[in-house]
């Protein structure tokens, strides 16, 4: 007599697929994330083979995501676990997945940021602590527009190079494809110049799914972090704003703090290997997002 062939499921995880998109976005939605069904878009455009799902006795279970920015950064994000299927390890099993795929791709350092609760997790797989930063929050609906100032010019005058030149000095690696995108989902990206042709800060604003999402923003000085801060929350657009900054943008914090934005959350930047291309917190006003850096 013939044996019965067992199937084995459990924990699987999988490379995700364009027909997992409507799962990961109504998960998404479920937690409460900010992030858009174009978000997910471009994960896949930009990692194809880097986005993944978990799947419990074959049903979708959760989500990571990828995003490489050369041999020396990778990014880790969108680790989401269905309510109904947590405590099941599957959360470390994404992670798992995520660090030995971007081994495999020859990645010396690996980061994410990590809320209070994941934190611990990350920890075990040796992940360590680089600074920390806070999720601001305001609503600005009642805000008039602003007087335009004729430092700033629109991102598209001055181009992707000099914005890749500004958030590379910022974030420590290059990240053009996705500021490339980014752009082209935000209402406003904006340059500003203290000097013609000489830009020294770049930023942009984009509608989310909760919130529009100021970020990311990169300036050589304080002065043109703020004006573009100004400048992009004073489109007269903006409602509800969500803002990462980094603590140790001091600027940023300050400016938040005095025009009405409260923190909403705290999270931590951690990294993982060799860690040569740290960035400067200092010089980021804004951050691109937690599930990119």
């Amino acid at each position: 007599m013939r044996a019965k062939r067992v199937k084995l499921f459990r924990l699987q995880v999988r490379t995700m697929l364009p027909a997992d998109l409507p799962f990961a976005d109504s998960l998404r939605a479920l937690v409460g994330w900010n992030q858009t069904l174009a978000d997910w878009q471009r994960f896949l455009s930009m990692e194809p083979q880097g986005c993944f799902l978990a799947e419990w006795d074959g049903a979708p279970a959760g989500t990571a995501t990828t995003v490489v920015y050369g041999p020396d950064l990778a990014w880790i994000g969108m680790v989401l676990v269905h309510p109904e299927y947590r405590r099941r390890g599957i959360g470390g099993g994404l992670l798992l997945k995520c660090i030995k795929h971007l081994r495999a791709r020859g990645v010396r350092c690996i980061k994410l940021d990590a809320t209070p609760q994941g934190r611990p997790v990350y920890e075990k797989l040796g992940f360590r602590d680089e600074w920390t930063l806070h999720r601001w929050e305001a609503d600005l609906s009642s805000q008039a527009p602003r007087a335009p100032d004729s430092r700033i010019r629109a991102w598209a005058e001055v181009g992707a190079p000099q914005f890749d030149l500004l958030d590379s000095r910022a974030f420590g690696v290059s990240r053009r494809e996705l500021l490339i995108a980014l752009a082209q989902q935000s209402f406003c990206a904006l340059a500003y110049e203290s000097q013609p042709d000489a830009p020294t800060g770049c930023g942009m604003m984009r509608q989310g799914a909760c919130a529009f999402y100021l970020g990311p923003i990169s300036a050589n000085s304080a002065e043109a972090g703020i004006a573009l801060v100004e400048a992009l929350t004073g489109q007269g657009r903006a409602g509800r704003v969500f803002w990462d900054i980094p603590d140790p943008n001091e600027a940023a914090v300050g400016w938040a703090e005095r025009h009405g934005f409260s923190v909403q959350r705290t999270l931590t930047r951690m990294w993982l290997g060799d860690n040569r291309s740290p960035g400067n917190p200092r010089v980021q006003f804004a951050l691109a997002g937690p599930e990119v850096g």
